[in-house]
Formats: structure tokens, C-alpha cells, sequence
């Protein structure tokens, strides 16, 4: 395959190897997302930071704690990142889906190189929200990539696995830039009042980014781009380096191969526009319904923050503290559920090719729901136990009412580390792989891109409201996260439809029903298998791509005939295919 540089790791490797070799890669991006994510957290608690670089908050000597004296400030440098995503990501997926995967994550990766590198050199909160902003734009376009590349090369059988062993090393992202920061704030004399406490932190974050940019070359790109792009002799290459050319995998790739070639033609003759516009409001786009699509990924990703994770990361210290433990402590005790939360993403790893999206966040919302309803209900008890407390001199009930905010701070804490570990099992990584599913092959980047957009949304939407919200309702406020919780339920129920164990070509048959509901599609979708036998998975439908006589590949054609309508099957002959949209 002379048209593939000769290093392409594509020529030595194959089939597990070759994809292990992938999810490496596609793991070191999510790792420095997970990083990026976590290491502002400690930023915003160093003195030379908020104090003297950026001034928007003062040390208070007495309560020993960070004193806000410009919260919009402060809040503007955080929020002004998911900007950055959103416009990276709107970026990325138009450039990923023109030019390629491995380009799109090159670019990202050194945006995120200059983002970073600004950052960390960063003199005040202008230079600051600049560099924010670029780093953001950087995440932005890996974000809107890499979930597609890892997805389009994966295997449908286990390509939840493939993004969630990915996800693990984003929360492990986030673990080793708390512990990171934990050391370097001894740095000196402990008192944070170096800029390299805070800066070092932030710059590291370039390595993983260099290494993304120089080791991605290596790899091969998409097959189902190549298909989309008229490269097929590539992808088809590629495809038999993936899936393996011999035994019981003989005709695997062949049969994958001719069934991307048939979608791409079908979503040719069946979209008219291919625009983020287009795409927002479905104009266009036919029995493709890529309107309902951006809906439905947009607001799994906005759901995905108001369940509660960007909550409890906000209330958790001051539930720590009801618990009786002290500054030092609670620095541990956060540590140490960041460690619980990057272990459950582990059972994610190995439940969500079992028993699919859909009931994966059916359990995540009810072991997320509940702990939320305790959570608000102890801090609740506890809260009013420690007023009571204030009132009562020394004595027996005095220490009646401090045993309760104990045992209360000590119950809600518990629920906190119940809440996250249940989330990094099933609403962690969900939210990433569906909108990576999804999407028509013509638009399957800027699809992914509309995801990131959601959560960019609701990222910066909790950023900016929850603070407030937390000053008014205090603990109350997780009623608000386990009512949320609650109301996924039916929401997934009735307007999700299940990826799980269909492959990427068969997505444009699970959602051609002009039904939202989810039962519609469904039983829109089994009709349509039966109508288009040669449409996907030709091998397993008694249409072979094995000659039996040669027991070689056929060089078949594209399908004619082939249709999204119920009811409808193109005549073969016909020269010109329609595409009724019905």
C-alpha cells in the first residue's frame, strides 16, 4: 500500500495490536481532557495565584481560607475555557470531517500546546483568559475527534469498552493532577506564596500534548473518512490490517468494507446539506433525521452536569467539614475519592457492551438519585445540629448535638464517594461514546462536535449558576441534582434508542423513523433490516463477500436500491435513484 508512509504502524500491526495501539493514543488525549479539567481547581487555591498574579481574592489570616473579592472575575477565567471548547470543537468537526481524523488531533494537540505554554507564563487575568481561551479551542477540536476516531476504528461489539478504558485515564487525568498539586504546594515554604507552585502544575500538561502531536502521525487514519473521501483502496487496507484477513476472520473486513460503502452512498443520495445550521434543525437532512440527533446528544451532555458531578466537586469541602475534618485531612479525603472515582470507571470498562447505553444510565441515575436525596438530608440535620449546637453551653447536650454533625458530616460524606463512583461507572462515559455513535458518516465530526457543544453548555451553565444557587439553597440544592437524576430515567426511556452491539452503519436505520419515541424506532428499524438485507452486514444476512468457489473476496459494487423508507425498495435498474423522504 504504497499511498500509506511506510512507518504507518498500520504495516506492522494488526487486529487487537494495532487497536490497542489506538486506544493508547486516544487515551493520552482524554488523559491531558482529564487533566486540563482537574488542575484549576488547585490553581485557584494558591495565594501567588489568586493574590498576586491574578487579583481577584485575598488570604484571609484567620479562617485561613481563599477570600473572593471578584467572583466574576474569577468565574470569568473559568468559563471563558468552555467557550474555547465550544468554538473548538464547532472548528474541529468541520475540519476533522474535511480533512481527516489525524490531522484534527494534530492541530488540537498543539493549540493545546500554545494554550498551556500561555498559561503557565500567564503575568495577569488578561494574559490569563487568552491563553484560557486558546487551551480551550485546543480541547475543543480532541474533544470533537478523538471519541470518532476511536469509535470508527473499534469493532461494534466492543466498542463501548474502547472508549470507556479511554475515560478511565481521564479521571486518572484528574487524580494525578490533584496529587500533583498536593506536593507542590510544599514547595518552598508551604505557604503557597510561589508562582511555581501553580505553574508547574498547568505546564505540565504540555508533555502528554507533545507526545499526542509527534505519535499520532504514526497511526492510520479512519477507514470509514478514506470511504467517505473516495479513498477506498486505503481503507479497505486499512480495514483488513483492523480486522484480520485470515481464518474466522476471512471476510470480516470485506463484508464492513462494502457496508460503509453502501451507507456513504445512501447518506449522499438522502442529505441535501451537511451545515452545523442544517444540522441543528434538521434542514435537509431527510429520513436521516440529523436534527432529532444534535438534540438528543446535546442535552445527554447537559443532563450529564446537572445529575449532580459539577455539584458535589463545588458543596463536597463544606460536607467534609460537617464531618469534623480538618483542612489538611480534607485534602485526603478529596484525594482519596478521586481515586475511588477513576477505579469505578473500571466497571464501566466491562458492563457497557453487556447491558448497553440505555440501562447503564438507568442504574447510574438511581445510584447517583439516592445518594443526593441522603446527601441533602444529612448536611440538612447536620447543619441545623451545628446552630443548635451554638446556643448550648458545656454539658451533656452539647455534646449530643456535636455527635450529630459528626455522624451526620461523616453520612454525607460516604454519599459523596457513593454518588461519584456510581457516576464514573455509567454517566461518565455514556454521554461521550453515544454522540460518537450516532452520526451519519457525512457529518459523523461535526455530529460529535454538537456534543462537546452540550457540554461546553452545561459546563459553563453550572460554572456560572451554581455558586448562586448554592448561596441561596445551601444543602437544598441537592434535591435539585437527585430530581434531576430521577427525571433521566424516562427521558432515556422513551427518546434514547440502543447503539449497543449495532454498528455504525446501522444507525441511519435505527433513527429513519419520523417518530421521536423510541419505540417507534425500534420497530421502524427491524422492518428496515428485513427491507435492506445488503444494505449492512451482508456476511451475516446470507449475502456472502466471499466468492465460494475462489474463497476469495468479491469486488462487488455498491448496492442499488436502497432505501429509508418503510415500505420502500428503489428499483435496480433505475439510473437515477430518489429518496423520498416521506
Amino acid at each position: 500500500m504504497d499511498s500509506i508512509p511506510k512507518w504507518n504502524l498500520v504495516h506492522k500491526y494488526q487486529k487487537k495490536s494495532l487497536l490497542f495501539g489506538i486506544n493508547c493514543v486516544a487515551a493520552l488525549s482524554i488523559f491531558f481532557f482529564g487533566y486540563d479539567q482537574g488542575v484549576m481547581s488547585g490553581v485557584n487555591n494558591t495565594i501567588n495565584y489568586y493574590d498576586t498574579t491574578m487579583h481577584f481574592g485575598h488570604y484571609d489570616t484567620t479562617t485561613k481560607a481563599v477570600v473572593v473579592d471578584n467572583t466574576l472575575l474569577q468565574g470569568g477565567i473559568i468559563s471563558i475555557y468552555y467557550l474555547g471548547t465550544l468554538l473548538g470543537a464547532l472548528a474541529g468537526g468541520s475540519f476533522g470531517d474535511r480533512y481527516g481524523r489525524i490531522k484534527s488531533i494534530a492541530i488540537g494537540a498543539v493549540w493545546g500546546v500554545i494554550g498551556a505554554t500561555l498559561q503557565c507564563s500567564a503575568q495577569n487575568h488578561n494574559w490569563m483568559i487568552c491563553a484560557r481561551l486558546i487551551n480551550g479551542f485546543g480541547t475543543g477540536i480532541l474533544n470533537a475527534i478523538v471519541p470518532v476516531w476511536a469509535t470508527e476504528t473499534a469493532e461494534h461489539t466492543s466498542r463501548g469498552q474502547f472508549v470507556s478504558i479511554e475515560f478511565t485515564l481521564n479521571i486518572f487525568g484528574v487524580v494525578v493532577a490533584y496529587w500533583l498539586e498536593f506536593g507542590c504546594s510544599y514547595y518552598g515554604d508551604g505557604s503557597g506564596n510561589s508562582g511555581f507552585v501553580w505553574r508547574f502544575p498547568i505546564a505540565f500538561q504540555i508533555i502528554p500534548l507533545i507526545v499526542l502531536a509527534c505519535v499520532v502521525w504514526l497511526f492510520p487514519e479512519s477507514p470509514r473518512y478514506l470511504v467517505k473521501v473516495g479513498r477506498e483502496e486505503e481503507a479497505r487496507y486499512i480495514l483488513g490490517r483492523l480486522r484480520g484477513e485470515t481464518g474466522a476472520d476471512l471476510g470480516k473486513a470485506e463484508a464492513e468494507f462494502q457496508d460503509i460503502r453502501n451507507i456513504a452512498e445512501l447518506e449522499r443520495k438522502t442529505s441535501n446539506s451537511t451545515s452545523y445550521f442544517s444540522m441543528l434543525f434538521g434542514i435537509g437532512s431527510g429520513k436521516l433525521h440529523t436534527g432529532r440527533r444534535v438534540q438528543l446528544v446535546i442535552w445527554l451532555q447537559i443532563l450529564q452536569e446537572w445529575i449532580g458531578i459539577a455539584g458535589v466537586t463545588i458543596y463536597a469541602p463544606t460536607i467534609f467539614r460537617l464531618a469534623g475534618i480538618d483542612a489538611f485531612t480534607a485534602k485526603w479525603v478529596s484525594g482519596l475519592n478521586y481515586i475511588t472515582y477513576t477505579f469505578a470507571t473500571l466497571i464501566c470498562v466491562f458492563t457497557l457492551d453487556r447491558i448497553g447505553r440505555r440501562w447503564t444510565l438507568y442504574w447510574g441515575s438511581v445510584m447517583q438519585g439516592i445518594p443526593m436525596f441522603l446527601a441533602g438530608a444529612l448536611s440538612k440535620v447536620g447543619q441545623d445540629a451545628s446552630a443548635k449546637a451554638l446556643t448550648l453551653g458545656p454539658g451533656a447536650a452539647l455534646d449530643h448535638q456535636n455527635s450529630i454533625v459528626k455522624s451526620c458530616g461523616i453520612g454525607a460524606t460516604a454519599m459523596i464517594f457513593i454518588f461519584t463512583a456510581a457516576f464514573g461507572a455509567t454517566w461518565l462515559t455514556v454521554p461521550w461514546l453515544y454522540p460518537a455513535e450516532i452520526f451519519p458518516l457525512e457529518v459523523r465530526a461535526k455530529g460529535n462536535a454538537w456534543g462537546v457543544v452540550g457540554w461546553s453548555i452545561g459546563n459553563g451553565w453550572c460554572t456560572l449558576l451554581l455558586p448562586i444557587i448554592f448561596n441561596k439553597l445551601h444543602e437544598n440544592t441537592y434535591y435539585i441534582f437527585a430530581a434531576t437524576n430521577v427525571i433521566t430515567i424516562p427521558i432515556v426511556w422513551a427518546l434514547y434508542p440502543e447503539s449497543n452491539q449495532r454498528t455504525l452503519e446501522e444507525m441511519n436505520l435505527l433513527f429513519a423513523a419520523d417518530s421521536i419515541w423510541n419505540w417507534e424506532a425500534e420497530r421502524n428499524f427491524a422492518i428496515l433490516k428485513e427491507q435492506n438485507p445488503e444494505l449492512v452486514q451482508a456476511a451475516q444476512r446470507g449475502h456472502s463477500v466471499i466468492d465460494p468457489e475462489t474463497g476469495l473476496p468479491r469486488q462487488g459494487s455498491v448496492s442499488r436500491g436502497m432505501s429509508l423508507n418503510v415500505g420502500q425498495h428503489d428499483s435496480m435498474d433505475s439510473e437515477k435513484q430518489t429518496f423520498k423522504h416521506g
